[in-house]
C-alpha cells in the first residue's frame, strides 16, 4: 500500500506515541457524562465535565491553544493551558503529545471544567485529555488561500457515498438528513401502533418473487437445491397473515429489485406496507393523508415542506383524479374502450417507445409516466386503474373494467400504491394467468403465480385494504433531496476505480483546477506558484494519470479536467 506524506507522518506519530508509553487505542470504558450540545443548553460556570469526540482544529498560540471537539451532536470549544494540564515539572503531556503527537481527526477524551471567554463562547478549561483513537488518514477539511477560494471540500457525490464515514464527520448536513429519517419512520410506527395494528416480519429470501411486477435477484440455497429470490415486495406475506386473523398488520421492509439506477432508485430499497382487514381504498386514502400530514408535523413542525423550488402543503384532504381522466386531460387522448393495439398505437403517437412484450396495462403506466406525472406536485390520489394494470386488486364496485386502486403522486413522483385488495381466489387465480401469458410474450416483469398464497386465499381473505409507501422517496420529499443516494446510509455503487496516488506538486496543480475548470495554462502556473522543474512534473504526472489534459483553444492553452 503506498501512502501520501501525510499518512506517513501520522504512523510516525503513532509509533512515538507507542515509545512513550500511551496506548493510542485504548480498551477500557471512557466516562463521559455531556456532550456539546447539552453543555450550551445547561450551562453553569464551573461545572466539571467529562467529554469525548474528534477534534476538528487547532489554534496553538506557545503556552495555550483553543481547539475545537466535534462530538454525536455538535460542536464545543477547548482550551488548552500547558500549566493546568501539566501542574508538574514534566510538561510532555502538553509540549510533545498535544502540540506535536495530535492530528486534526484524532479521537480524545477530555476532563475539565466551563467557563466562557471573553467574546463569550462557552468553553471546556482541559485539566486532562486522552487519547482515545489516533487518525492515520487526514480528514478533507476545506481550506481557504489567500484570495478566498475554498477548495478540498468534501462534495464529490460518489466519494461522499463511498465514504459516508467520512462524509457524516465533514459535512454535518448530511447527518441531520438522517435523523430526520428515524423521526419520520418512528412518526409512522407511532401512527400505526396507536391504531392496534402490529409490526411484524416477513421473508426476505422467496421461493416466488410475488407481490410486485419488478425484475428479481436469484440466488441457490445448497442445502435445499432450488432457486431462492431476493424479495421485490412483502404483499403476499402479509395477506397470509390477514387470512391467519391479524385484523391489521404492517412491515418496514428491505426489498430488492433487479434493475436500473438512477437519481430515485436504488436496487436495494425500503417500503413501508400495512393491511388492514374489513377496510376497502377509500378508507385508505382518508388514512393516508392524516398519516402523512403528522409526519410532516412530526418532521417539520408544519405540512408545509420546501422542495426545490416547490413547497408542497401535506395538509388533509387531498384531490382524487381517475387515471383514465388523468390522461385525457393531459394528451387529448381517450382511452376508455380502448384495446391493446389502439393503445400502443396512441403511445407511439405520443412518442412513448413501445415493444411487443408490452401488454395493455404497462402500456398504460408508460403513457401516464411519460405525459402527466410531472403536474402532479402538489399531494393528489390517481384513482381507478384499469384491470391490467392490478393483478392483486379487487375490481371496482361499478366499472368492471376498473380496479380500487390509488397511487399516491407528490412532487411528480408516486409516493404511494393501495387497493381495495383481491380475495376472489378464483378471480385471482384468473389474473396470475394473464400475468403468465406476458411472461410467455418475454415480460421478464410480469408476476409468478404463487400457489401457496391461492391456497391461503380459498381458506378466506376477509374485504381488506393495503398500502405500499416507498420509504426513501418520501424520505427525499420530507428532507429536500433530489437523489435517493442522499437518504440512504450506503447506497449501491459500482466498482470503486483505483484512485492513483498524487504528488504533493500535482494535488496543488489539480486543487486549483477544481476551483476554475478549465483554466488558461500559464494562469494556472502562477497559480501553483511550483519552479519550472515541479510545474513540469506535476503536470506530466496529471496528464499520465489521465486526470487533466491541455487544448488549444484560439492562440492560448487551456487545462481541463477528464
Amino acid at each position: 500500500m503506498q501512502l501520501s506524506e501525510q499518512e506517513v507522518v501520522r504512523r510516525e506519530k503513532l509509533a512515538k506515541l507507542k515509545e512513550m508509553g500511551i496506548n493510542p487505542y485504548p480498551a477500557n470504558l471512557y466516562p463521559v457524562n455531556t456532550r456539546s450540545v447539552q453543555i450550551k443548553q445547561n450551562y453553569e460556570e464551573g461545572k466539571e465535565v467529562i467529554v469525548a469526540g474528534r477534534l476538528m482544529s487547532r489554534r496553538i498560540q506557545g503556552k495555550a491553544s483553543f481547539a475545537e471537539l466535534q462530538d454525536s451532536e455538535g460542536r464545543i470549544q477547548l482550551y488548552f493551558n500547558r500549566d493546568e494540564i501539566c501542574p508538574g515539572e514534566d510538561k510532555a503531556l502538553y509540549n510533545e503529545v498535544y502540540k506535536k503527537l495530535l492530528d486534526i481527526g484524532d479521537i480524545i477524551g477530555v476532563k475539565g471544567t466551563l467557563f466562557t471567554t471573553q467574546v463569550g463562547e462557552k468553553t471546556v478549561m482541559v485539566k486532562h485529555f486522552d487519547l482515545l483513537s489516533k487518525s492515520l488518514r487526514p480528514l478533507p477539511l476545506p481550506k481557504k488561500d489567500a484570495e478566498g477560494h475554498v477548495y478540498d471540500e468534501f462534495n464529490d457525490p460518489e466519494q461522499r457515498y463511498r465514504q459516508r464515514y467520512v462524509d457524516l464527520v465533514v459535512n454535518p448536513k448530511v447527518k441531520e438528513t438522517f435523523v430526520k429519517r428515524t423521526k419520520i419512520t418512528n412518526s409512522i410506527r407511532g401512527f400505526f401502533n396507536d391504531m392496534g395494528y402490529l409490526e411484524v416480519e416477513t421473508p426476505i429470501l422467496q421461493p416466488i418473487p410475488g407481490g410486485a411486477a419488478a425484475r428479481p435477484f436469484v440466488t441457490h440455497h445448497n442445502a435445499l437445491n432450488i432457486p431462492l429470490y431476493l424479495r421485490i415486495a412483502n404483499e403476499l406475506y402479509l395477506k397470509r397473515l390477514i387470512v391467519g386473523g391479524f385484523e391489521g398488520v404492517y412491515e418496514f421492509s428491505k426489498d430488492f429489485r433487479n434493475e436500473g439506477m438512477d437519481r430515485t432508485h436504488n436496487p436495494e430499497f425500503t417500503v413501508m406496507e400495512l393491511y388492514v382487514a374489513y377496510k376497502d381504498y377509500n378508507w385508505m386514502m382518508e388514512k393516508t393523508e392524516r398519516l402523512l400530514e403528522k409526519v410532516a408535523l412530526d418532521a417539520h413542525g408544519s405540512t408545509r415542506v420546501k422542495v426545490g423550488k416547490n413547497e408542497i402543503d401535506f395538509k388533509a384532504p387531498y384531490p382524487r383524479v381517475p387515471l383514465l381522466e388523468a390522461i385525457k386531460e393531459h394528451t387529448g387522448h381517450d382511452l376508455n374502450g380502448k384495446n391493446e393495439e389502439e393503445i400502443r398505437s396512441i403511445a407511439k403517437k405520443l412518442g412513448i417507445e413501445t415493444d411487443d412484450s408490452m401488454g395493455k396495462g404497462k402500456l398504460i403506466d408508460e403513457i401516464f409516466g411519460e405525459t402527466c406525472e410531472k403536474f402532479y406536485v402538489q399531494p393528489t390520489f390517481i384513482i381507478d386503474y384499469p384491470k391490467e394494470m392490478s393483478p392483486l386488486t379487487k375490481e371496482h364496485r361499478t366499472n368492471p373494467e376498473l380496479t380500487e386502486r390509488f397511487e399516491l403522486m407528490v412532487n411528480g413522483k408516486e409516493i404511494a400504491n393501495a387497493y381495495s385488495e383481491l380475495n376472489d381466489p378464483i378471480d385471482q387465480r384468473e389474473r396470475f394467468e394473464e400475468q403468465l401469458k406476458l411472461s410467455e410474450k418475454g415480460d421478464d416483469e410480469a408476476m409468478f403465480i404463487d400457489q401457496d398464497f391461492l391456497r391461503a386465499l380459498e381458506y378466506g381473505m376477509p374485504p381488506t385494504s393495503g398500502i405500499g409507501i416507498g420509504i426513501d422517496r418520501l424520505v427525499m420529499l420530507m428532507t429536500d433531496n433530489a437523489s435517493i443516494q442522499e437518504v440512504l446510509f450506503f447506497p449501491q455503487m459500482r466498482p470503486e476505480k483505483k484512485v492513483p496516488e498524487l504528488k504533493e506538486n500535482e494535488k496543488l496543480i489539480l486543487d486549483y483546477l477544481k476551483q476554475q475548470n478549465p483554466m488558461p495554462l500559464l494562469t494556472l502556473k502562477e497559480k501553483a506558484g511550483l519552479s519550472n522543474k515541479a510545474w513540469d512534473k506535476g503536470i506530466k504526472g496529471l496528464n499520465a494519470h489521465g486526470l487533466v489534459k491541455v487544448v488549444k483553444e484560439g492562440e492560448n492553452l487551456l487545462c481541463i479536467l477528464q
